[in-house]
């Protein structure tokens, strides 16, 4: 069987580190954390758990300690996890099933991929452009993700299932590290995986806020760096147009309210990063 090395960036993710790596320790035969420099004890408990921990700085674009994350592996594939998600035991034994098989034997099964899943592809191609080129043997796969909120794995208001490219041979994909939403680039095929990558995302309100603010932070310097427009018609844009329109499409056209209060919750909440973004970023420099 092939190689295969799981690779993750945190900063202070003592709370789920562990049972982020123990539902890979079975399957991984390389464990690289680079560590963001956190003050808790996520190092030391990812070294207890057979990881290889190299410590840096923690720089506001994440992506950048996930790539040197993944330069330092040796595997021949690589796993790239966040510390909040864990492998699904079912998807473990997908992942195993996977890297025992040819490129002709992955040809097959892939042809057997649920079509939630392929049109899931197209709606992020349409958003990001082609990903990887479709003559080529498979070099990479979307895992369908399922998010934990306030008590629930989402399954509606367009939240699942939340295709996230995580599993590529190595030296076949990377990240440009330039945008918080960019989408790996790949040399090769994309496939799926047909199993859950559990996202235990917001198990919290508290948490769930903590992690918006951080975020909206984030898109407001993006804002910055882009020169966004600060008039009137891009105030009523993002203060008014796009929460609304953010709210009906997830809660309404995407089914949201089939996850419940929870479905709403997160419709509304989530609807409210563009206004809090743009007036974090109104400001800047003030």
């Amino acid at each position: 069987m092939k190689k295969l090395s799981v690779a993750l960036a945190t900063h202070n993710e003592e709370e789920n580190i562990v049972r982020c790596l123990s539902s890979v320790r079975d399957i991984a035969d390389e464990i690289i954390v680079v560590d963001g420099s956190s003050t808790d004890g996520t190092a030391e408990k990812a070294k207890e758990l057979g990881a290889k921990v190299v410590v840096t700085d923690n720089p506001a674009m994440f992506h950048i300690n996930k790539q040197k994350a993944i330069d330092l592996t040796t595997g021949d594939w690589i796993l790239q996890l966040d510390a909040d998600e864990y492998v699904s035991e079912k998807l473990a034994e997908e992942i195993k099933k996977v890297l025992s098989m040819s490129d002709q034997e992955i040809e097959e099964y892939e042809k057997s991929i649920p079509s939630l899943l392929i049109k899931h592809q197209q709606i992020i191609e349409e958003r990001d452009g082609a990903i990887g080129n479709k003559n080529d043997p498979y070099s990479a796969f979307f895992l369908p993700r399922a998010n934990y909120f306030l008590g629930r794995f989402l399954r509606h208001g367009g939240v699942y299932p939340d295709g996230v490219i995580r599993m590529f041979r190595k030296n076949y994909a990377y990240l440009p590290c330039i945008d918080v939403h960019e989408q790996y680039v790949v040399n090769g095929r994309v496939g799926w995986l047909k199993n859950d990558l559990m996202h235990w995302d917001s198990p919290t309100f508290k948490k769930y806020i903590k992690k918006n603010n951080r975020y909206t932070s984030f898109i407001a310097s993006q804002y910055h760096v882009k020169n966004l427009p600060k008039n009137p018609i891009s105030g009523v844009s993002y203060i008014f147009v796009k929460p609304i329109s953010w709210f009906v499409l997830t809660f309404f056209r995407h089914k949201g309210f089939l996850d419940m209060w929870q479905g709403f919750v997160f419709s509304f909440f989530s609807s409210l990063r563009f206004p809090i973004s743009y007036v974090k970023y109104l400001r800047i420099d003030k």
